[in-house]
């Protein structure tokens, strides 16, 4: 439909309501019929939410409350079961730790303050199981949702990131989903003209029919430009605005997000949504338009649960009421019901409080940019949300019972049985490698494995560079951006998060996730300042998956406190389960995504992950230990899990990133990497690779001062370590900022050549450039 074709800004749709009076379910019918069944079961209730929220309403509720409240009581919306556990992060929230922190938990987005007057909003959040039912719709809507609750906080978005995880890479189903998935970020992503700069892809077959699919925005913002969702002053209208609303999601991502796909169980497969993010793009300029010329009071995106997420958040974030005449939303599909306009959640959509004197100047703006909108109620005094559809009342209810007071669970949760046998079967008593031919073709097939191997054939279909201002982007160890031209002042961000790990050990693996996370950003030369996290674990009705969200939660806050930075805001997805019950292969590794944000003062200082030149001296920071579980090799030589993953040592952490960071700020550090997954033989193979200039090292004193073999020095996965990479003169400096930090570091040698050249007593051959290069995933994936 042409721009011409559609109504004006205000004007109500014009079809005939779909709805027959004597069908509709309004307050007056509901209140006279109280014994009338409903599907709530089918809605995903439990009889005693059913039974409370009759009790709230004083009567039963009219069907399209059963949905509303449906919805916004789902895990997904409501987080009814981790919300206790999630107040743990508060708890250990110093005053220290807020006080860069602008805008914190509970709002779209949490916002921080980077100085010079910038501030930064970034959140990662999940589309898991919609991405599994249409992978590449369900990775679009996953980021133009996270987009756009950036754009509710009043900043421009810069940037994203994605977190990808899939099953084994030779089962039939994965390239379905991958391919999917990996077209719809790129395709989302890149059309709104952000570039994506970091992430993972990793496969695993505990995520067969469950991929996660977490993706993260970045928006900056002056700090008198930050504005919070809320609908106050009565007399203000509601106003819609942005693509008309059809059929697709209705009820999906809650629905999806909040129930198991149990084959036994009802049929919860609704459409998911469907994006534009051309219209998207149009959408961002028109919002930034509005904001700059302070026509709002206050902004929110419609994401799950669409229209009626969106004014009940609005209405109990204002302590306000709110007044909307359903039929006045404007419609792609007119035989649209009163219910499923309320819960349709059609992308590309905001809603707007706009106060009478500034609405023709609002409604100016937005014909400017070609977006359709329409008012569709006003901001009350009542305390009352209403609801009506030509006339006839649907919803008549308290919103903060809607979308603040929902049920609140204390879940039953236990220690699973499998855990002990599990941690018993230690990886570091399999056989490992010896003499140098062994070791050589182990390097080589784990740098062959899927998980390993480049990601350039995901990473290079996403354009990384749009816009202008990125400094630097996957492979490197984090992204950066330029936020200020003038100063270069700027921002890096990691993702990391290690599903292996916290299988074994929940606490310590959501711990080592933001230690990674924290170290990528150090290694890049930024101050680490706050986090983001997306937990994806299992069903919480499950004691076992529950168990294991308590020990990540509590794990992750005491980290936050030492490390000194504050969470900003998150994710929650459950029910990412597909066994039965109780079983150590019922749920997806939990996995814990964290997300770290640093400051450069000038992001002309930035590290790259890998050498480019011949000459210069590596040393690794840290110490090794025999720390084999849960890692690389251990799945690729052994297909094995088992044992305790390798141990958190945060002051470590913090003592290495200080020495990262300063010898960024000082032009000490020619490049650095972390050292994680695969450990230092895996971190001398990406830098190698980064730029193709070789390094010889000699692995003689790393074995005598730490007391390993070989095999260990290359293959653990100790934490805290990273390479860093110094001209012959900074060497010095180098030392002495590692011996002012109290960090062990120690030359292994110099790059030159084209070859990756490890040595020890036992000296083996080279491995030259193009093998290292060689992967297996272009043979998977045709």
């Amino acid at each position: 439909m042409t721009a011409d074709d559609a109504p004006s800004s205000a004007t109500p749709a014009t079809a005939a309501p779909h709805d027959r009076p004597g069908d509709l379910d309004t307050v007056e019918v509901a209140t006279s019929t109280p014994a009338q069944a409903q599907p709530f079961a089918e809605l995903g209730l439990k009889d005693d939410e059913y039974a409370s929220i009759r009790e709230i309403l004083g009567r039963r509720p009219t069907n399209a409350e059963l949905a509303m409240y449906s919805v916004m009581w789902s895990e997904h919306c409501s987080y009814k079961s981790s919300k206790k556990h999630l107040g743990t992060f508060g708890k250990h929230t110093t005053d220290a730790m807020r006080e860069k922190l602008l805008v914190g938990m509970g709002e779209n987005a949490g916002v921080v303050d980077i100085g010079d007057g910038w501030a930064v909003t970034f959140k990662v959040e999940s589309h898991n199981h919609p991405s599994y039912i249409e992978p590449y719709q369900g990775a679009a809507t996953g980021v133009g949702g996270i987009v756009r609750d950036i754009i509710s906080m009043g900043a421009r978005p810069v940037a994203v990131m994605d977190q990808l995880r899939f099953g084994a890479i030779d089962h039939p189903d994965t390239a379905r989903v991958v391919h999917g998935v990996v077209s719809g970020v790129g395709g989302y992503g890149n059309s709104l003209g952000l570039p994506n700069i970091g992430g993972e892809t990793v496969f695993d077959a505990a995520y067969q029919t469950n991929p996660l699919v977490n993706a993260l925005c970045v928006g900056v913002l002056r700090h008198e430009d930050i504005h919070l969702a809320s609908a106050t002053g009565p007399g203000n209208k509601v106003v819609l605005f942005g693509a008309r609303t059809g059929g697709d999601g209705i009820g999906g991502a809650s629905i999806l997000a909040s129930e198991t796909f149990d084959e036994g169980g009802p049929v919860k497969r609704p459409s998911v949504q469907v994006g534009d993010p051309f219209m998207e793009k149009v959408l961002i300029e028109c919002c930034l338009e509005l904001f700059a010329a302070h026509t709002v009071e206050g902004i929110q995106d419609l994401g799950a649960a669409g229209i009626s997420c969106a004014t009940s958040e609005l209405a109990a974030n204002g302590s306000s009421g709110m007044h909307i005449d359903l039929e006045t939303v404007l419609l792609r599909d007119p035989t649209l019901t009163a219910g499923e306009i309320l819960m349709s959640e059609s992308q590309e959509r905001m809603m707007a409080v706009v106060s009478p004197e500034k609405l023709a100047q609002f409604e100016a703006i937005v014909a400017k940019w070609d977006v359709e909108a329409a008012v569709i109620g006003e901001v009350t005094g009542d305390g009352r949300l209403t609801i009506d559809h030509y006339g006839r009342r649907i919803v008549d209810v308290d919103p903060s019972t809607v979308a603040i007071d929902g049920p609140v669970y204390d879940r039953p949760y236990t220690r699973p049985d499998w855990q002990d046998s599990l941690q018993a079967d230690r990886a570091e008593a399999l056989p490992r490698p010896q003499g140098p031919e062994q070791i050589a073709q182990t390097i080589r097939d784990l740098i062959a494995s899927p998980n390993l191997a480049s990601k350039g054939w995901v990473t290079d279909q996403f354009d990384r560079y749009v816009g202008g201002n990125t400094a630097l982007a996957m492979p490197d160890d984090a992204g950066v951006i330029r936020v200020d031209e003038t100063t270069g002042r700027g921002v890096a961000l990691a993702t990391d998060a290690n599903g292996r790990y916290t299988k074994l050990d929940p606490r310590t693996g959501a711990q080592l996730a933001l230690a990674e996370a924290y170290r990528n950003v150090a290694t890049s030369g930024a101050v680490p300042l706050a986090i983001t996290d997306c937990l994806n674990f299992g069903s919480p009705e499950d004691p076992g998956p529950m168990w294991q969200l308590v020990e990540a939660i509590g794990g992750l806050a005491e980290a936050c406190e030492i490390l000194e930075v504050p969470v900003t805001g998150g994710n929650v997805s459950l029910y990412n389960s597909t066994g039965e019950t109780g079983r150590i292969d019922s749920a997806v590794h939990p996995t814990p995504v964290v997300g770290v944000l640093g400051v450069f003062d000038d992001v002309s200082r930035r590290v790259p992950s890998g050498w480019q030149v011949e000459g210069l001296s590596v040393l690794l920071l840290g110490t090794t230990r025999e720390e084999l579980s849960g890692s690389a090799w251990a799945d690729v030589a052994h297909q094995h899990l088992g044992g305790l993953p390798p141990q958190v040592d945060l002051e470590a952490e913090r003592s290495l990133a200080r020495v990262l960071i300063a010898a960024s700020q000082e032009g000490v550090a020619a490049a650095a990497h972390d050292l994680s997954e695969g450990g230092l033989a895996q971190a001398l193979v990406e830098s190698v690779t980064r730029f193709g200039t070789g390094v010889q090292v000699d692995l003689d004193a790393l074995l005598e001062r730490d007391g390993v073999d070989l095999a260990t020095a290359l293959l653990s996965e100790s934490q805290a370590r990273a390479l860093v990479a110094v001209s012959a003169e900074q060497e010095e400096a180098l030392v002495a900022l590692c011996a002012e930090h109290g960090v062990p570091q120690l030359r292994l040698g110099i790059t030159g050549t084209d070859a990756l050249d490890i040595r020890s007593v036992a000296t083996f051959a080279a491995a030259e450039l193009r093998t290292l290069r060689e992967g297996t995933l272009p043979r998977h994936f045709g």
